[in-house]
């Protein structure tokens, strides 16, 4: 099975594990409402966090969701209990795919944050867009070049920090596709058992093994800090800092055509 075929294929199982999904409109209000006076809670979810509060308070609140995701992931089996046909159908070891539930649920979290749209507007399935942020995602905290750019610039799902002079779906066309594929090449090479500890490893400065028997604190954290990191840069978002997102995007576009 080809490296992209195996990461979509993994993806899809992986979201249908309940801890995945992550309602927005709870999670906001969980997060902000001591932030906000009552009034304020039918913005914060129709615009988003950074529309009401400062870049500090936002990455705190970020930092404490790596936090708590970590220390769950490390200690809670969210397999345990599951239909038999769930587990069945996972075709990667179970921590592997603990560890892919829990990174999942923190980027969603991370992203909401930053002021992404809900993922789950069907409330049933996820579209191919929602899919596509997913992955870029996993591409940011994987260490994929152009992935955050991508991600930020609205090349899959627009945020509402972008500027609208800009022709973005001209950018998109021209980038997400290559990007994303790259993404999941990685992703695809992550998900053996040799592979993750190779790429983890490069990925990620840790000391020791990358996941063994379980999940690891110092695997996921480090993969939560560069998400946030690239999904901070949204705060304030000018043009000057579009333009650098399409020069990066350009240049890792020649790139991978160019291999």
């Amino acid at each position: 099975m080809a490296k992209q075929d195996l990461a979509i294929k993994v993806l899809q199982q992986v979201v249908k594990l309940p801890v995945v999904k992550v309602n927005r409109e709870k999670f906001l209000v969980e997060k902000f409402s001591k932030e906000l006076d009552k009034r304020d809670i039918a913005k914060l979810l129709e615009q988003g966090p950074p529309s009401l509060l400062p870049q500090e308070t936002l990455d705190r609140v970020a930092r404490s969701c790596i936090k708590d995701n970590v220390l769950r992931a490390s200690g809670t089996s969210v397999l345990a209990g599951l239909p038999g046909g769930i587990l069945m159908a996972l075709t990667i070891p179970t921590d592997v795919a603990q560890f892919y539930a829990f990174s999942l649920k923190l980027a969603q979290e991370l992203g909401y944050i930053y002021g992404f749209n809900d993922l789950w507007a069907s409330r049933n399935d996820l579209s191919e867009e929602a899919k596509n942020t997913l992955l870029l995602y996993l591409g940011v905290m994987l260490g994929v070049n152009g992935a955050g750019a991508l991600l930020r610039s609205g090349g899959v799902t627009v945020a509402k920090h972008v500027m609208t002079t800009v022709p973005q779906k001209a950018v998109a066309k021209a980038g997400w596709y290559p990007i994303l594929k790259k993404v999941m090449k990685i992703f695809g090479v992550t998900l053996t058992r040799r592979g993750l500890a190779k790429g983890m490893g490069k990925a990620i400065p840790i000391l020791g093994g990358v996941i063994s028997g379980g999940l690891t604190y110092a695997t996921m954290k480090p993969m939560g800090e560069r998400l946030q990191k690239e999904l901070s840069k949204l705060v304030n978002y000018s043009e000057v800092q579009y333009q650098n997102d399409m020069a990066i995007i350009r240049k890792e576009t020649e790139v991978i055509e160019a291999d």
